[in-house]
């Protein structure tokens, strides 16, 4: 790192899964780093090999209320992303993006610093048009069991591209697709961690629907990747840009592949689907591979396996964390 390059980030969500990877790669970078989280579902235990550089910083901290700190970037990826999470408090999901948002745009206006959104393919909604540009607008139920984040998430991005058209501010936009990896919530109800907990803890996977419906998964490592080369792309760059893995898999595929990887003899079991669950969720990346020379590279079992491996450790440590 040339002298003089080193900034000070601040990372909301730091202690969760993609923060504290994001707040890891930031400290390898040689900047100095804020992590920010309430401990809603971040954990400390994701963080707890950076508390000892002394450029990195951990405060507890709910983004729904002011922050007074000087930094050069910030990364607001402060919100439960799990349905099981957002849903358990609609109305502080809500807030938390869209006061959280008001409360990270202002900072950023006050101290004159660039600001990414960790927005989502939640955005879209029961998607309509396949796979997904970002050109278009959706199709979300504004009053349904998902609405807090769906519409939360919407509203942020509103913001941020009025705060951009009224104070000039530097912004980035990033509409995150399905991501997986280390330091998953053992208890998100995401289907990677899920299925890998119960496949295991020989429990039976849990399939809601007949299993048909597609998601494109992405390997926590390429998705940071793209984090920072958007916040690192010029300024005129502000998105939203998709950021995710465009190859497709049913989710029975996924189960029977994990299945298959850990050895179980975990059975697979139907559920009725939830509400405004979407059938079809992929990235169309042509604007990120474009303008950010970026792309995926982790492939589907070599990311599964990293994960597999990430809670047998995780369950040989404390087999409660997932009761």
């Amino acid at each position: 790192m040339r002298l003089g390059t080193r900034k000070t980030c601040l990372v909301t969500g730091g202690a969760g899964f993609l923060g504290s990877h994001l707040c890891e790669r930031l400290l390898d970078a040689g900047h100095e780093v804020i992590c920010l989280d309430n401990f809603f579902t971040g954990t400390r235990r994701n963080v707890e090999h950076l508390v000892n550089n002394p450029r990195f910083e951990l405060k507890r901290h709910d983004v729904t209320f002011p922050l007074y700190v000087e930094v050069d970037e910030i990364y607001n990826f402060a919100c439960p992303a799990s349905p099981i999470h957002y849903q358990h408090d609609p109305v502080q999901t809500t807030k938390t993006s869209v006061h959280g948002a008001i409360n990270m745009l202002g900072l950023a206006k006050r101290v004159h610093a660039k600001i990414l959104q960790a927005s989502t393919s939640e955005v879209y909604g029961d998607p309509k048009v396949h796979p997904q540009k970002e050109d278009y607008w959706g199709h979300v139920n504004p009053n349904g069991f998902r609405s807090c984040y769906d519409e939360g998430k919407r509203c942020a991005e509103t913001l941020f591209f009025d705060y951009y058209r009224q104070h000039k501010l530097r912004i980035k936009v990033m509409r995150i697709f399905n991501t997986y990896g280390p330091r998953m919530h053992p208890n998100d109800g995401r289907v990677v961690s899920n299925f890998i907990v119960q496949a295991l803890t020989g429990q039976p996977i849990t399939l809601y629907g007949d299993g048909m419906q597609t998601r494109s998964f992405c390997y926590v490592d390429d998705l940071i990747e793209g984090a920072l080369r958007l916040m690192n792309a010029p300024d005129e760059v502000t998105g939203p840009m998709n950021i995710g893995n465009p190859v497709e898999s049913t989710i029975r595929e996924l189960a029977e592949r994990i299945v298959q990887m850990t050895g179980s003899k975990s059975r697979i079991e139907y559920r009725p689907l939830p509400q405004d669950d979407p059938m079809q969720r992929c990235p169309d990346i042509s604007l990120a591979a474009k303008t950010l020379d970026w792309g995926p590279k982790v492939k589907l079992e070599e990311g599964l396996g990293k994960t597999i491996a990430y809670f047998d450790r995780l369950l040989a440590e404390d087999p409660s964390i997932v009761a």
